[in-house]
């Protein structure tokens, strides 16, 4: 099973974030699963990586041309694939994944879960998105899509919905049951 994990680039990412990071790139790894992620180098996708790679995993690293030109390409993934930019990178994540994880992060890592939720809701794909909630940092997230759901701006039924863990434990849970199930 291919896991998609979005996570940030940011060097000054709480120590928190990284060691759930690297726990889930090792589990990722002790699975059999493979890690699909963005290929570059900083915060918690270094982190992600070196989880994936103590444990000896398959990483496909899906790394854009500008990131590349910035000098922020990971050694790490067993493979890579380059694309021109970012929109590609983001399709060729999503074709590759059978489940998406997100993990806090910032601008890049917003717009990489928000592509898979529209792209779901549309019914371009009915793959799974697990949110990590670790140390509330989606909680203004969640109060939205509230928000959202009270003034009737998403369908009802949702044809697509995230899914919400709390921690690593809640994350390793979901994604032992739906590699049973598939």
């Amino acid at each position: 099973m291919n896991i998609a994990v979005f996570c940030s680039s940011s060097n000054q990412v709480p120590t928190a974030y990284k060691q759930v990071a690297f726990l889930l790139g090792q589990f990722i790894a002790e699975s059999g699963n493979t890690l699909v992620y963005g290929g570059s180098t900083g915060g918690t996708m270094d982190d992600i990586a070196l989880g994936a790679t103590e444990k000896r995993g398959k990483i496909i690293g899906v790394i854009a041309q500008p990131i590349i030109k910035m000098h922020r390409q990971s050694i790490l993934p067993t493979e890579l694939i380059v694309v021109e930019n970012l929109s590609e990178r983001k399709n060729k994540i999503k074709q590759l994944a059978d489940v998406f994880v997100v993990l806090p992060g910032s601008y890049g890592t917003f717009d990489e879960m928000l592509d898979v939720i529209a792209s779901g809701v549309v019914g371009e794909h009915h793959k799974p998105l697990v949110i990590l909630n670790e140390q509330h940092f989606f909680d203004d997230f969640i109060s939205q899509i509230n928000k959202m759901k009270a003034e009737k701006l998403l369908p009802e039924p949702e044809n697509y919905q995230s899914i919400f863990v709390d921690d690593i434990h809640q994350c390793k849970a979901f994604l032992q049951s739906f590699s049973i199930k598939n």
